[in-house]
């Protein structure tokens, strides 16, 4: 899983070719300035984190900036295109595929869960047939999140005693199952993975293909991610990769790259790069992968109370997340985490500004500053020429 020092060199010097091109031609003085994306990206690293890899893109001009290690074993740089986990991330990939059965219309977000999976959200005052396709895609279904029963998220010997374990989509909906539901479908918000983890079931159902096959024929391939990979049930990161690295809360810190990621499934499998995501939300908000109704539905947004913490004034639509800016306006985005590795992303609502930075390890996560420096990062980048 190392990654040799000629693969590096090679990474290395394109992107500093790749940055040399979008900053050309530049005057000496504003060349002795240090850049802001790499101050906020040291900033990010000064938390505690481990690696922090970040892209900024502004109408084609793309900038990148690191810090820290992607191997601690080896002392090995961060470097650009090293792909790391993204965690919730994944969700807007489903969504986006969820709602193309809709523009084909194959899907309706006023179907019920109980139409495509009778008899799988039920129990314990559960029931299928009163909660929308819509509901799941916006977080107010009130299903329970699996993954607060989890014990590989909870402690490091849970981790590593389940890190290898293979789950059926069946087998994390049932987790949800044994609780009541938190509120009555379409009365609250609630975040929940459960959510997504019945849409990537209802994609199977409708398309007879796994949720995984969808969005790999439907998003990676036409955009060319060639960096994005739905691994399944394999532990290991392909490629030039950042290692990720967490003590859940209490410690010892260990390395939590390897990960059976279907743990996840389809509330955050997906694997991928800061240039595979920018490629991404650019299409995404430009009009490529959804017909103007549906990508409409998928930034109707509601109030999301239990993320204002993280992101003051978030509101939530269709798998994606709407969060305000402070010279004005606001722009998209969907975070996501994962033991060893958090992403945060966001990208203007025409597509032409688009800033991703990934950090692993813990940082001062009891405090929130290493969540404050990654949001001042993307808050800073797509404030740069202005409000969106």
């Amino acid at each position: 899983m190392n990654i040799s020092n000629q693969r590096r060199t090679i990474a290395a010097t394109l992107a500093l070719a790749l940055a040399g091109l979008a900053l050309a031609p530049a005057a000496d003085a504003s060349a002795a300035r240090p850049d802001p994306l790499q101050s906020q990206v040291n900033a990010i690293e000064a938390t505690g984190d481990v690696g922090v890899v970040a892209e900024a893109t502004d109408a084609g001009r793309h900038r990148f900036a690191t810090a820290g290690v992607a191997d601690t074993a080896t002392g090995a740089a961060a470097e650009p295109y090293d792909s790391f986990r993204i965690g919730s991330a994944s969700k807007t990939f489903v969504a986006t595929v969820v709602l193309q059965l809709v523009g084909e219309g194959r899907l309706s977000l006023n179907d019920t869960v109980a139409h495509w999976l009778p008899g799988v959200v039920s129990g314990n005052g559960n029931d299928g047939s009163k909660i929308t396709v819509r509901e799941l895609l916006q977080h107010t279904s009130g299903l329970y999140d699996y993954t607060e029963d989890f014990p590989e998220l909870a402690s490091t010997a849970g981790f590593q005693a389940g890190r290898y374990t293979t789950y059926t989509p069946e087998q994390l909906v049932a987790i949800a199952m044994q609780h009541a539901p938190d509120f009555a479908p379409g009365t609250s918000w609630e975040y929940s993975n459960t959510n997504y983890i019945l849409l990537g079931m209802i994609i199977n159902k409708v398309t007879g293909h796994s949720w995984q096959d969808e969005v790999d024929t439907r998003i990676i391939e036409p955009l060319g991610l060639r960096h994005t990979v739905i691994p399944g049930t394999s532990p290991a990161l392909p490629g030039p990769h950042l290692d990720g690295y967490s003590d859940f809360g209490a410690g010892p810190t260990i390395n939590v790259t390897a990960l059976n990621p279907s743990a996840a499934d389809a509330a955050g499998e997906i694997i991928s790069t800061t240039a595979d995501l920018t490629t991404f939300y650019t299409a995404l908000m430009r009009g490529r992968l959804l017909p103007p109704a549906q990508l409409a539905e998928m930034e109707t947004t509601v109030p999301a109370p239990g993320l204002t913490v993280i992101f003051p004034g978030v509101r939530y639509g269709l798998g994606l997340m709407w969060i305000p800016l402070s010279c004005g306006g606001g722009y998209y985005a969907h975070g996501g985490d994962i033991p060893g590795y958090s992403t945060r992303d966001g990208v203007t609502p025409d597509g032409a500004r688009v800033a991703v930075v990934v950090r692993t390890g813990d940082g001062d996560a009891p405090s929130l500053g290493s969540e404050h420096a990654m949001d001042a990062l993307v808050d800073q980048e797509l404030c740069a020429s202005g409000p969106a």
